[in-house]
Parts: C-alpha cells; structure tokens; sequence
C-alpha cells in the first residue's frame, strides 16, 4: 500500500520537465507561493484545502501566463487521481473553478487531457483504481464549472466516460450514476433529447437491473416529461408506466437489494422518495404502497426491509394527503413499527424510534394545513399495546402543532377518556388475553392514566403556543374527573354533561389526582402571554398568571367552589369536616383577595398562594392538613393585625412567626415541589418578622436531639404512587419533558430497589453466619416428635417411618420453615423502613435548608444569622466523609454552598453587634478550639473560615474620613473585636500549627488571615519568625517564611510597623535567616523546598533594607549564604539557583559567567565523529590494496579511525570462522580450533578477499 502511494503521488505530482522551455521551468521554480498552493491541496485539513483553491483562482487571475495557466491544469489533472482520499476532491474543486474563471479553455480538451492522463487500458495494474477516481473526479471538475450545459458535445462525452466507469462497481459504487444525474439535472430538455438521450437508450431502457439505473430513469421522467412521454416510454420500455401489475415483482426485488445496500448508512436512499413521488404522479400509489412495501418488504424478516419502509413512511408524510394520511397510518407499515417499538426495548437493540421523531416533528414544523397536523398526531398516538399508546406522554414532535390543530388534539383526548373506543386504536398487541372483560378494564384503565399525563404534558411544554381557553379547559377537566363524581346534569358546569361509558376506578383517579397536581407546579412555572405586555415595552414576563394578572391557580379554585355548590358529589376523602375546613379557607381566601385589590404586596400574595394550595391539597391528603389550616388562619389573622398596629419603637417580635414557621415546617414534609415552592415564597416574605425562637426551631429539625432523630419528623409517604413533582422535589430544577407519574415512580421505584438489593445481600449473610437459636430449637423438636434424628444405636439403613409418618414430618418441617421465612422477611422489611425513613429525614433536611438559604440572602444583616454558624458548621461536619450516601452529600453540598457563599462571602453582614461581642468572642473561640481537634482539614478550613467571619463581624466597617484617607488609624480600626483575646487566640493556634506534625490547619489559612486584619498579623508576627527555625519539621519551617513574607509584603503591616518596630522586626528575622540557611545543606527535597523560601525572604528584607535604608548588620547572612554555594548543588533547580544569585546580587556577589566551549570530538574516545550530510562513510567506500599495507606514519594519523575498522573486520572474520565451523564439523566430533586447511576452502570467489583480510588482522 505505501509503495502503491508513492507510485501514484509520482505520478500526480511531479512535473514532468519541459525539454523544450527551459526559461518558464525556472520562472516556476522561482515562485514559492505558486508551487505551494498546490501542497496545500493535498493537505489533510479541509480549511487548508480551501483556502488554496482561493488563492490558487486568485494568483491566476492577478499573474495571468500562459505556461502558468498551462502548468496548473497539468498539475491539477495530475492530482485527480491522488491516493489521499480527501486530496482529490480539492484538485477537483480546483479545477472546476479554475475553468470557471477562464472562459476560453476548452472543456472538451480539458476532459480529453484527464482520458489520456487516467487511461485505464495504459496505467499500471496498481493504480487502476485511482485512476478511475481521477475520471469521475474530472467530469465532476467539469460539472462544477458551471459551463458543461453551453457545450453538448462536451456533456455527451462527460456522459460515455461515466458509462464506461459504470462496471467497476467494486471501487466507485454508484458514483458515476450519481454524477450522470447531476448532470442531468443541470441540462435543457432539449440538450437531453437531441444529445443524451441515444447514449443514454441503454441504461433507460434497463431499469430494474440495478437500482443506479432504475434511479437514473427516474429523475429522467422528472426532468424531462415531455421527452419521455407514455408512448415514447412504451417503446422504450414495452410499458407507459413504471409501477404497474407486472413490475410489482421485480420492483420489489429490487428494493430489497437497496435496502441491503444502505444497512449500514442507517439512512434512506433517494430512489425510494422518487418511486414514491412517481406513483402519486401516476396515480400508481395504492398499488405501489400496498403490493411493494405492505406484501414485498414488510413479509421479510424484521431488519433492512422493515426499517427501510419506516423511514419511507416518515418521509412521506408531507406528500401524502390527508385520505391517504390516514389511511396510511392504520396500516401495515404502521402496525409493524409499533411492534419494532415494543421489541427495540430489549438492550441492545436498534431503535428508529428518534428517527421517526425527526420525521414527524419536520413535518409537523413544515405543514400549514391543519387537518394534516391532526391526523398525523392522531395517527401516532392510536399506536398502542395493551390500550397504553406507544409514543411517550412527553412528546416533544407536538410543539410545533398550531392552535386549532391542537385543540382538535385535546378534544380527541379528552373523548377517549370518557368514551374509551378501544376499537379505533391500532393495538400491537400480541398476547392473548385470559378474561376479555378484566383486559379491557386494564387497557381503559393504562389509556385514561397516559391521557392525563399526555394533557399535563402539552401544558408544562413552553414551546407549544396554547391560547389560555385551552390550558383551562384542560385543567378543569382534569380537576372534575380526579376528585368529583357529577349526579345531574349542571348548567354552569360543562363536565358534568359528559358521560363515561367505563365508570373510573380508583387507580385511575389516583393516577388523575397525581398528574392534576404536577399540572398545578406547570401552572406555578406558567409564563404570561406576550399580548399582556403594555405598549410594546419588553419586561420579564410573571409566571403562575394569566394575561389579566391573575393566578392560574385561583380560577382553580373558583371552579371548585362552584362544583361544591352545585350538584356535584366530591370524591370519598372530601368529608364534612374538610368541608368545613374548605369553608373557612374560602373566607380567609376572600379577605386576602380583597387587601390586595387594594394595596399588592408580597406577603399577601404569598400567603394567598399557600391558602390556595392547601385548600386543593384537601382533596388529596386532608387528614393530614386539618389540623394546620386553623392554625396557618390564625397566624395569618395576627400577622395582619400586628402590621396594622405596629408602631415605630414597638417590640416586632410576634409570636404568630414561630407558629408560621412550624406549621410551613409541617407542609414541607409533604412529597410536593409545588408546596415546596410556595413555602419558600411564604418564608421570604415574612423574613423581616422572623425572630430567635423561630430559627432555633429550624435548627432543632436539622440537629435533633436523640431521642427525637426518629419521632421527631413527620415524614408523609402514604401513597405507593406520588406525583410527578412530588417525587422529583429534591432534585435540581431539570427539564422533566413531562414524564408521566408512572414513569417517575418506576425510576424511583428502581432506585429505592437497588438500595434494598444491597441491604438484602448484606443480611443474607448475617442469617448465613448466625443461625437463629430458635429456629434451630423448634427444628429439632419437630424432628425429635416423629422420631427422625439419628442415633447412634441405630446402624441399619432401612427406612424408620412409614409414608404417612414422613408426610407428616414433611408438612411439619415446611410449617417451620415458613415461619422462620416471614420472620426473616420481617426482619429485611423493617431494616428497609428504617433506611428508607432516615433517607426521607436526610431529604426533609435539605427542604429545610431552603428556608435557611432564603432567610440568610434575605435578611443577611440581622444578628440572627449569626446563630446559624455554629450549627451548619455541625451538620457540615457530621455529613463529611468518604463513605457517606447520596442524599447525605446533596446535604453537605447545600450547607456548604450556605456557608461559603452566602455568609462568609457576602458583602452586607451584621454590623450591630455591641451588645453580643462577648457572645461572638465565646464563640470564635469555641470554634477556633474545635478546628484544632478535627482530623480532616477541608472541614477545618469552614471552622477557619467562621472565626475570620466573625472577627469582620465584630470589626464592623471604619469610620470613611475621605477618598484620599489611608493612615495608620483607619488601619488599626478593629471596632468590637478584642484585640488582645482575639490575638491569644490565635497566637495558639499558629503555635498548634508549627508545632504538630499533622495538623488540620493550613498555612493558607493564617495567610488569609494576615492579608484580612493586618492587626492581628502584626500580633502574631513574633510566633512566625521564631518558628522559623523552631518549626518541628522542615515544611513547618517553610511556611514560617511564607507567612512572614506575605506580612512584610503586605502594604498595611508596613504601615503599622514604620520606623523602629520594623527595623527590631528585620533584624530578628534575619538572625533567623542564618540559622535557618546553616540548616539548609542537604539534598533532601524537604530542605530544597525550605531553601527557596528561606531565599524568597531573604530577598524581601534585603530588599526593605535597601529601599527603606534600615541599618540591619547584614554580614553573618552574607557569610551564611556565600558558604551555601559550596554546600548545596542546584543541579535540575533553576529557580533556586535564579533566587539564590538574585540575593547574592544584592551583596555586589554576581554570578560567574561559564564560558561554553564546544567539546572536541577527539578528545572524547566514545564521541563518534558527526556524518557529513550527502557523502558516504568512510566504512562504505571501497579500499584499494596500499591501504591495507599502512606504515607507522601513516597509522598515527588517524589511530582512531584504523582502530575501529580493525575491531569490525575482527567481528566479521570472527562471525564468518564461526560459520565455517558449524558448517564443516562432524555431528559425532568435538568443536576444534581454526586450523589453515579449513581457511582454504573458502569460495573462490573470496578467497583473496579473504586471505588479505587474514593478513590485516593476524598479520
């Protein structure tokens, strides 16, 4: 293959010489850039590749020559037949806008030079196949010009080229049929039938041979319908039409063959749309669709054929009509995809599900007519198995429905449910059915839970544009048949004229129940139509609200009112005593209403809102929420009474907050995001309110005590099927793509399975290790009772007990052994609601965590937020480690993200703090001491972090006395903080970092520390530079200096420190320094590491004693340092040697320059002496006999040279004896010495070679 691509890149691109012209050969050798366009052809990057054909058009059109012109259509021929695959498009490319630009080269000449340079009859048997390609690749040169139609003759000879390439199907395929028919499409009818159509007679006149040709006939009668009309085709033919009775056959035939053909490819081919565009326009359709694909393909097995006709079928949507439309989708073709559909689930198969998605949603985005869209939707959504419809209920092809046609798609929804006409579904069903009636009731009851799920889906779709008489007819539709039962016909409600001819059963209003709720959270997420918007002016739209600003879920609520007030029974959970419940909430709702018609406000909304939902969650759970509604009614009673009443200077610390707070404490444990929502936005707006008893009772759910980890929470999970948005609630806001309840609590069932599958292995073993004790007592007493152990008297082998005694014995053991089974069961039973209990406490933790994040980013400058650090800081801590689960690493990640983004990095923070400084100092305390006891530092680094937050707590902000005021006093402000306390602190801590080999304190942190209060830095500088040698370990040492450094760098400690306590301060550190550089001797990585810091500081003081001018008695340093060059080595460390000769610059020591001298190669005996490029080695060339007689004079010229020839002929007159030996000893005789006799039966050939050899060495 590489000799092959040498051979043809020869011959493609090299120029061959021009005898005759000598002057234009070195006119092109002279111009670089014109040679190299053409490298870059070939190039392997298509942008190169394009850019050359640019510039290669552009270069002939600037510098117009003609042997310029001619060398460029030479190489560009060439270079058709390229071996780079991707090489020859880009010459043909090349090529075609070469003849486009210079109209006055002749096509015809252009394509006889490619014959004759690609002649398949005289190019080598090896590039045969390139140049077959460099043929196709020039017509289509020729093709891309543009000019091919204005010359016929031109186009009739591009055409008998592409004929006579058509047998090597093996390496082209179908690519010279393809281009014949870009070609066709391109030229005048009368061009076709005056030119093309004789040569063409052949291939037309054989169409089902191959389906290039048949292909080929097809765009034929496309183009030219005129020239090839019913009598002409007839004669050609011996038919006028393509699809007629007697082609079926063939026809079919052929198609399974391109069915074969495109396996691979997974695409479909474009003679099959054309066959299907020729049957619409001979009116052949129902033939060509019934006999070729239902009864051809489709009665092949499932693979090529069948995923052929699919995609057929999905192209042929926007041809079709609306007849054929839906006849076509109740069909056969129809039928076996939805059986592709139910057995492509497996793993491992290949599902065309997307690619018919694509189909469909294309055609959907590309059609205006309406009843189209409608029966195409229709058509797949009555492919069913089982009554449960194949496409999903979030189906995304919808979106692009217009309004009526997706009216008429919620009208046919909404009529299948109530009148479930199973007989109009194409069902894909194959199993039969053992009780017709009991099926029938399953396929009503899985078709009327889709349609709920598919309704709520065509809402929460965005996308899709709905009018709101749409979204609310939808959702009062499902609200009546999830929760009421009419019993007479009501005027004012519509829903209760409608029938159902299959009653519903109470898993099918449970599965209504759940999908009416995940409509409420879509409603919540709703935005506000675009001609809401006053004036044009663009804002962001609400959500939750209708167009004239009110709440989705309030015209809900009005419509439920209005169902209990007429005729309409509600559903069995709806007893008088949630009636009554719903009586009062509809007062409180009232008063609400009417407090913000007059004035809007947050508060109001938010607990309008709440009352709203909790008054539908009556419907749903309301054992659960009748105890809290009193309770939320009297709170928000006394909440608007205490806001009405309140004075300036009036204590705002009202009990009505912490009853708030538990009863929303309360609703979160329901599984429902939407209430999860709706409670955050309640808690928002009465964070102003909330007060110290309130936080600690949020505190007290996420840290409870013992005793109450377990019957402290009231977790709510009574229902075995929950809500869409109540089983996603603590997952992060995702597109859900309307995933159905089923769905959601299949994945959450599965996953909740795989928990168990774990525990269950884990007790299989504890039961295999530990056999009950019990169960092993009443084994033996059974067997005892029928006399059936072995004893040792007994030494016969015959049967002891009869068959009625063993039968006995046999029920007995089973008896036993199933009750051992249930306690067993029992047993993993309650150690899985154990599990499944704390994950749902872990989960009602991170709702609470909600309330936590909003009250901290709201009300980030209260002193109450300041007792939430120590108890995140706990949860943080206990929630650490490797081998923690799932929701307890979401738990970490949300106190963490509290934490660290919302407390300490914020910018507004507590500033009134007087009164609790020895509070915060207790506490910084407490805090710094538990970070010194911990083990991990990541949870360290929080405990850190809090004790610097709270020093910038206590510090406050100065006093601005100007732009222009930066002294020493603004930078001693310290506010509350004491200094002395606060410094103690600390100093031990640094002490405790220096002086333990593992501690959970980092350098980073005291260098966040330094940099943030300068004041403490200065106090803590003393423990710094002692440790800089009295640090227990090298590392410890090190980042003395870097902490010592990042002081003496920072702007404000050298403020602090001006004039005498800097000058005290450097000289202590520089005595350091020269202890720590004596130190400092040995290659360990440790003591390099400490080295370059130790010099990194030394540089800073140097420096500060330079520029400051500070009298510091630098010569022991200097001594110290000078020795270190002669101590250390800083071989491979050239950042070290590069700070090492920056100190010792500044003492006046520069460092010596080492003069580079090239090695010579004669002094160096292993140095081999460099080759000279183009010549032969010394060892190559050929010797004459007088060299082989060297003298002495000559021997000591060159002893090296003489030497190592000699060692190679001795190796070879070695390898050559040893040959000769095998070669000539006996089997039987011993190995001998080399003797003359055997030196003299060498070859003649050689054997004067040889023996001068011989001589040489031996001699």
């Amino acid at each position: 293959m590489d000799n092959m691509s040498e051979q043809s890149i020869e011959t493609s691109e090299a120029p061959e010489p021009i005898t005759g012209a000598p002057k234009p050969a070195g006119a092109l050798h002279q111009n670089r850039v014109f040679l190299d366009l053409f490298w870059d052809l070939a190039k392997p990057e298509q942008e190169v590749r394009l850019r050359a054909v640019d510039g290669l058009v552009q270069y002939l059109r600037d510098n117009s020559k003609g042997e310029e012109l001619e060398y460029t259509l030479k190489r560009l021929v060439d270079g058709l037949s390229h071996s780079r695959e991707t090489a020859r498009p880009a010459f043909s490319l090349a090529l075609g806008q070469v003849l486009s630009a210079f109209g006055d080269i002749s096509l015809l000449q252009t394509l006889d030079r490619i014959k004759d340079k690609h002649n398949l009859l005289t190019v080598k048997k090896k590039l045969q196949r390139n140049a077959m390609f460099g043929n196709v690749f020039g017509v289509l040169a020729l093709h891309q010009s543009g000019r091919l139609t204005q010359e016929p003759q031109a186009v009739l000879a591009c055409v008998q080229l592409l004929q006579s390439l058509t047998p090597h199907r093996q390496h082209l395929r179908d690519l010279p049929t393809n281009t014949m028919m870009d070609i066709l499409n391109q030229v005048e009818e009368e061009v076709f039938e005056q030119v093309l159509f004789t040569a063409l007679q052949s291939d037309l006149a054989t169409p089902f041979r191959t389906p290039e040709q048949l292909h080929l006939l097809l765009v034929a009668l496309q183009r030219f319908p005129h020239t090839l009309k019913p009598k002409k085709l007839k004669k050609l033919l011996g038919f006028s039409t393509i699809i007629n009775q007697d082609n079926v056959p063939r026809l079919t035939e052929l198609l399974k063959t391109v069915a074969n053909s495109v396996k691979k490819e997974q695409v479909l081919p474009p003679v099959m749309l054309d066959l299907l565009k020729l049957s619409l326009k001979e009116d052949t359709y129902q033939l060509f669709w019934t006999k070729v694909i239902s009864e051809g393909l489709l009665k092949e097995p499932p693979g090529p054929s069948h995923y052929l006709s699919f995609r057929l079928l999905g192209a042929a949507l926007p041809l079709l009509s609306e007849a054929q439309l839906k006849e076509v989708l109740r069909g056969d073709v129809m039928r076996q995809y939805g059986q592709h559909l139910v057995t492509s689930k497996k793993p491992g198969r290949f599902q065309l599900a997307p690619e018919m998605d694509t189909y469909v949603s294309s055609f959907l985005q590309g059609c205006e007519d309406v009843d189209r869209q409608t029966a195409v939707v229709l058509g797949f959504s009555a492919l069913c198995n089982q009554g449960c419809p194949m496409v999903p209920p979030s189906w995304r092809a919808v979106q692009h429905l217009h309004p009526p046609a997706l009216d008429a798609y919620v009208a046919w929804l909404r009529s299948m449910f109530l009148q479930p006409q199973l007989h109009t579904m194409l069902d894909v069903s194959t199993k039969k059915p053992k009780d017709e009636k009991e099926d029938r009731q399953g396929s009503v009851h899985r078709l009327r839970k889709w349609i709920g799920a598919r309704l709520v889906a065509l809402v929460d779709n965005q996308q899709l544009k709905k009018e709101e008489s749409t979204v609310m007819e939808v959702s009062r539709f499902l609200l009546f048949h999830a929760f009421f039962r009419p019993t007479a016909v009501c005027a004012e409600v519509p829903e209760s004229a409608e029938e159902l001819s299959v009653p519903l059963q109470d898993d099918t209003r449970a599965a209504l129940a759940n999908s009416f709720f995940s409509l409420l959270l879509s409603l919540h997420h709703l935005p506000q139509e675009q001609g809401s918007e006053e004036d044009g002016a663009p804002h962001r739209r609400q959500l939750g609200v209708r167009a004239d600003g009110s709440m989705w879920i309030s015209h809900l609520f009005d419509f439920a009112q209005k169902l209990l007030q007429q005729q309409v029974e509600p559903g069995p959970a709806f007893g008088p005593l949630q009636r009554e419940a719903w009586d009062s909430l509809l007062v409180s709702v009232s008063s609400l209403r009417k407090k913000m018609k007059k004035a809007q406000s947050p508060e109001n909304k938010a607990f309008l809102q709440l009352f709203l939902l909790v008054a539908m969650y009556l419907f749903k759970a309301p054992e659960e929420l009748l105890d809290i509604i009193c309770d939320l009614q009297s709170c928000v009673e006394r909440a608007q009474k205490k806001k009405r009443r309140s004075k300036p200077g009036e204590d705002q610390e009202p009990a009505w907050v912490e009853v708030l707070v538990e009863l929303l404490l309360s609703l979160l444990s329901q599984p429902s995001r939407h209430m999860r929502q709706v409670c955050k936005m309640v808690f928002s707006s009465v964070c102003p309110h909330v007060t110290q008893p309130a936080i600690s009772a949020i505190l007290k759910v996420l840290e409870p005590e013992p005793e109450e980890a377990d019957n402290g929470l009231l977790i709510t999970d009574d229902e075995p099927g929950l809500s869409r948005e109540g089983e996603e609630e603590e997952e992060e806001e995702e597109d859900d793509e309307g995933s159905d309840s089923d769905d959601a609590e299949e994945g959450d069932g599965d996953a909740d399975d795989d928990g168990d599958a774990d525990d269950d292995e884990d007790e299989n073993e504890e039961v295999q290790e530990e056999v009950d004790a019990e169960f092993r007592l009443r084994l033996m007493k059974v067997l005892e009772q029928q006399n059936a152990l072995a004893k040792e008297e007994d030494s016969s082998g015959e049967e002891d007990l009869d068959d009625d005694a063993m039968m006995k014995l046999d029920k007995n053991l089973a008896a036993v052994f199933s009750e051992q089974k249930k306690k067993t069961q029992a047993k993993k039973d309650e150690k899985s609601k154990v599990k499944k209990e704390k994950v749902l406490i872990r989960d009602f933790k991170i709702k609470v965590l909600d309330l936590v994040e909003v009250f901290v980013s709201r009300q980030s400058s209260s002193p109450l937020v300041l007792s939430l650090v120590q108890p995140l800081l706990t949860l943080i801590e206990r929630c650490m480690g490797s081998d923690r689960e799932l929701h307890e690493q979401d738990l970490l990640r949300r106190a963490a993200h509290i934490l660290r983004n919302e407390l300490f990095r914020a910018k507004v923070y507590c500033r009134s703090v007087e009164d609790r400084a020895p509070e915060l100092h207790e506490l910084m305390e407490t805090l710094l001491n538990k970070a010194l006891k911990l083990h991990d530092s990541s949870v360290a680094l929080y405990y850190f972090s809090a004790c610097l937050y709270l020093v910038k707590v206590l510090r406050g902000t100065a006093p601005s006395k100007g732009p222009d005021e930066y002294t020493a006093d603004s930078v001693r402000f310290m506010g509350h903080v004491d200094v002395l306390r606060v410094s103690s602190l600390f100093r031990a801590a640094l002490a405790s970092f220096f002086s333990r080999r593992r501690s959970p304190l980092t350098s980073q942190m005291f260098s966040d520390l330094f940099t943030r209060f300068p004041v403490l830095c200065v106090d803590l500088l003393d423990t710094a530079v002692q440790n800089i040698t009295a640090g227990v370990r090298e590392h410890q040492q090190g980042q003395a200096c870097v902490l010592v450094l990042r002081a003496l760098q920072s702007r404000e400690v050298q403020l602090l420190l001006s004039g005498e306590p800097l000058i005290q301060l450097c000289t202590r550190v520089t005595s350091e320094l020269v202890l720590s550089v004596q130190q400092c001797g040995s290659q360990q990585r440790a003591l390099k590491d400490k080295l370059q810091q130790v010099l990194e500081l030394c540089q800073c003081v140097l420096g500060h004693a330079h520029r400051l001018k500070l009298p510091l008695s630098l010569e022991l340093l200097q001594a110290s340092l000078q020795d270190l060059s002669s101590t250390t080595s800083f071989n491979k460390t050239g950042r070290l040697e590069d700070t090492y000769w920056a100190v010792m610059k500044r003492f006046g020591v520069m460092k010596p320059k080492i003069e580079k001298t090239k090695p010579n190669p004669a002094d160096d005996p292993k140095t081999a002496p460099k080759k000279k490029k183009g010549f032969l080695p010394e060892t190559k060339k050929r010797k004459k006999r007088n060299v082989l007689e060297t003298t002495d004079t000559t021997a000591n010229i060159q002893p090296k040279k003489a030497k190592k020839e000699d060692k190679k002929r001795d190796k070879k007159q070695m390898n050559k004896e040893a040959k000769n030996k095998a070669q000539k000893r006996p089997a039987e005789s011993a190995p001998s010495q080399d003797s003359p006799t055997k030196k003299t039966k060498l070859p003649q050939k050689k054997k004067k070679d040889k023996g001068k050899v011989l001589s040489q060495t031996h001699g």
